[in-house]
């Protein structure tokens, strides 16, 4: 995918626009679009990335080669620890937002039986994703510029 800043604010409204009426696909969607972000970055800097890598690996990767690891910021920086833990946070979200796909989302066979997610759950996966998928592109786009 040729991601940029209008793919990704057009992705993210696809996404939001299916809250209401299709839960499951902005979850699907929620998940494919921060592993695009983290795959578009990654290879626009020049890292190779294993089709197989899991989605946590690669936010760990790609949080690692942008500088953004809690142990990057320094400890003078003005609230530099809540910084810290926030920043560690960004891989627990697309550790959830694989697993919340893995029950609920598109991509993957459910149970016939299987209940489906509420929008208001939709909506936070969506939310998370979109923070996450625009504070890192807009790292990348700033430190392209600083380079």
């Amino acid at each position: 995918t040729n991601m940029n800043a209008a793919h990704l604010k057009e992705q993210i409204e696809r996404m939001q626009n299916a809250i209401d009426s299709d839960p499951s696909l902005a979850v699907g969607t929620a998940k494919e679009l921060a592993e695009t972000v983290c795959r578009t970055i990654l290879s626009e800097r020049g890292q190779t990335v294993e089709g197989t890598l899991k989605i946590s690996e690669l936010t760990k990767k790609v949080v690692s080669e942008m500088g953004l690891v809690p142990n990057s910021i320094q400890d003078s920086a003005k609230g530099s620890d809540v910084i810290k833990k926030i920043l560690g946070n960004l891989g627990t979200i697309t550790q959830g937002l694989a697993e919340l796909r893995n029950l609920y989302g598109t991509g993957h066979g459910k149970h016939g039986s299987a209940q489906p997610i509420k929008p208001r759950h939709a909506r936070l996966a969506v939310g998370a994703a979109a923070t996450f998928s625009n504070f890192l592109w807009e790292t990348h786009e700033e430190q392209k510029q600083n380079r």
